[in-house]
């Protein structure tokens, strides 16, 4: 019996280091595209203040 809650705590902590894993990626992936994106807006808003008169 002790063998078979052994394991399952041993579970929850790879389960738990697997989500863990899975939102750093999701973290790395938002941050390299939010980069990308501001890089596009202040670019945009550049062209804009350049066009007024």
């Amino acid at each position: 019996m002790k063998n078979i809650q052994s394991r399952k705590s041993g579970q929850k902590g790879v389960t738990l280091i697997e989500y863990a894993l899975i939102a750093a990626i999701i973290a790395v992936a938002l941050i390299t595209n939010l980069t990308a994106v501001e890089a596009k807006l202040a670019s945009t808003f550049t062209a804009i203040v350049a066009a007024l008169p």
